[in-house]
């Protein structure tokens, strides 16, 4: 029992001096200079009012804070006053703020101040009509318009709250920044102002001299021109538009990256590139893409699709060219392709697969050493195609649907007619293997000939026509006198399982089961003020808790000065 009562004498003494460190005298405002002194209890019941004299302004001090005006109106029973004219509130050796009036409140730490208020911490100014100011939590607000200028930028905005540990300012409404080289638009956005770096939510846009950033989350430094965006991000760079999920810039470097369901648009060439990660150089004027990457170009009201490993597009506009690397494949609605590599120029019009090329047009089969595909500059049409060293063409025997129509060479040469194949010449050591039908679809025979070279005429991507040149040697076989071991010339190779019959075809497994990266900020919010401080190596400074500011205390040359005057004098 006398360990209890120890135990409860020790708690009430520790209650006691809790409660004698929070007495209230300890937030009373206290009067440094009263000047001239009045009351008028009519007007202003209960308030002691002072004035300025001479030699100097009213004075007040609060818990840190001094505060001068011309006229005060006190009420120190409800510890709260009403200052008047010329008002400058001093908090420590940074905060000060001016105004023509203010309402402050001892007992809670608000203050409201009004006409031509300017709030400054030595390295920026905020000025607005109306502000508050708590000092409980360090924090000024505004939300009738404001403008906040430092040594980088003018930043404006309807509603603004500053805290001033963060040493950040948080604008909401039709925010504007205005700087010699760019121009920033947002429906939010916090500055931080020692590092300048700004960090934007909602619909926002950074307009530069070279480029256009739309995003609604993003950040930006505006010391370097160096962002990104997280939120529906787009950047307008070097006539190029770039999207993705992320999407980062810097303007020094002029360099732009993309990470997830990126779009690279160019503007000029109606072409897109569509990947998971992108890098884009604006003096190298080149593309890099890779992860699912594809790039898109309308030829005739018809898309093509290209893809490779990874896509490079580089040059001036009007001289691009594309390369796609490793595992590439092309698909349009007549044509379709896949060899190593692929390097498209627009300058020439040529297109060339390189390494184990092989295309599908329509029904035929055709492969080679190498392929050239040539556009007309004008119309941007096929014109022509070549198929350099063991070219080789194969179709399937449509009516038999057993036999392979064939005929290979050294080197093939084709010719487009309104984009569709209608002239194939094969030259040195040619052979042909080709099915003859009559009228009744009855085969005739099958044609087995060699010469130096063969012409094909084409019709609905069937054989229509065949011409042998200089001394073809070869005989039309009844069916039953060819054997079927000798129906096939050397080196036939049916690849008809791995023809590109749509735009999705050109991904294999790996491409469709790509794991992408998780960004950051997407999905989950992220505490900007703790981002801050990683990216800027700025501390977050820890919170004063409430009700412990320092309490600055009169000193003797500080002690209230009062001048008593009689009412109406």
């Amino acid at each position: 029992m006398k360990g209890i009562a120890i135990f409860t004498f020790c708690c009430i003494a520790l209650s006691l001096q809790a409660q004698e460190e929070k007495k209230p005298e300890d937030r009373q405002i206290n009067i440094v200079y009263g000047a001239n002194f009045t009351k008028d209890e009519a007007q202003f019941p209960g308030a002691s009012i002072f004035s300025k004299d001479d030699d100097r302004q009213v004075q007040f001090e609060h818990q840190g804070a001094d505060l001068w005006c011309d006229i005060a109106i006190f009420y120190s029973g409800e510890n709260r006053l009403k200052a008047i004219g010329n008002v400058r509130l001093q908090q420590g050796d940074s905060i000060e703020m001016n105004s023509g009036k203010i309402n402050y409140d001892g007992n809670t730490k608000l203050a409201k101040a009004w006409e031509n208020v300017d709030l400054t911490d030595g390295q920026m100014t905020l000025t607005t009509d109306t502000l508050y100011f708590n000092r409980e939590e360090q924090q000024s607000f505004y939300n009738s318009g404001g403008k906040v200028v430092d040594s980088a930028n003018i930043l404006t905005s309807k509603i603004g709250t500053y805290f001033m540990e963060l040493k950040k300012v948080q604008f909401q409404d039709s925010v504007h920044i205005d700087n010699p080289e760019y121009i920033i638009d947002s429906k939010q956005l916090d500055y931080y102002r020692l590092s300048k770096n700004a960090y934007m939510y909602g619909p926002s846009t950074i307009v530069g001299e070279e480029y256009t950033i739309y995003c609604e989350r993003g950040f930006y430094d505006t010391k370097i021109e160096q962002g990104y965006g997280v939120k529906n991000t787009k950047i307008n760079y070097s006539n190029r538009i770039i999207e993705g999920d992320s999407v980062y810039f810097d303007k020094a470097s002029s360099f732009a990256s993309a990470t997830n369901n990126i779009v690279v648009t160019d503007t000029i060439n109606n072409g897109v590139i569509r990947a998971h990660y992108a890098e884009v150089f604006k003096e190298k004027d080149s593309v890099f893409a890779t992860k699912r990457a594809v790039a898109i170009n309308l030829v005739q009201q018809d898309s093509l699709f290209i893809h490779g490993d990874t896509l490079m597009i580089t040059g001036k506009p009007e001289e691009r060219v594309l390369r796609a690397f490793r595992n590439a494949k092309f698909y349009k609605t007549d044509m379709s392709g896949k060899c190593d590599s692929i390097h498209s120029e627009e300058k020439t019009g040529l297109t060339k697969l390189i390494t184990n090329p092989i295309i599908w047009n329509v029904e035929n089969q055709m492969t080679g050493d190498t392929i050239h595909l040539i556009s007309d500059l004008e119309t941007e049409k096929l014109d022509s195609l070549k198929v350099i060293e063991n070219a080789f063409i194969i179709s399937l025997d449509t009516i038999g649907k057993t036999g392979y129509n064939q005929a290979k060479g050294v080197n093939l040469y084709g010719k487009f007619i309104e984009n569709e194949l209608k002239i194939i010449d094969l030259v040195k050591n040619t052979e042909v293997i080709y099915y003859m039908y009559n009228d009744d679809n009855e085969l005739i025979g099958i044609d087995k000939t060699i010469c130096s070279k063969i012409r094909l005429v084409m019709e609905n991507s069937d054989i229509e026509d065949i011409t042998f040149f200089v001394n073809p040697d070869g005989n039309i076989f009844p069916e039953k006198d060819l054997p079927v071991e000798s129906r096939k010339l050397k080196g036939f190779i049916w690849r008809g399982d791995e023809r590109i019959y749509s735009k999705e075809d050109i991904f294999d497994e790996d491409d469709n089961n790509i794991e992408l990266v998780k960004i950051r900020g997407i999905d989950n919010p992220v505490d900007i003020d703790t981002e801050e401080s990683e990216r800027s190596g700025i501390p977050i400074p820890k919170s004063i808790p409430a009700g412990q500011q320092p309490n600055k205390k009169a000193t003797k040359t500080e002690r209230p000065v009062v001048k008593k005057v009689e009412s109406g004098k």
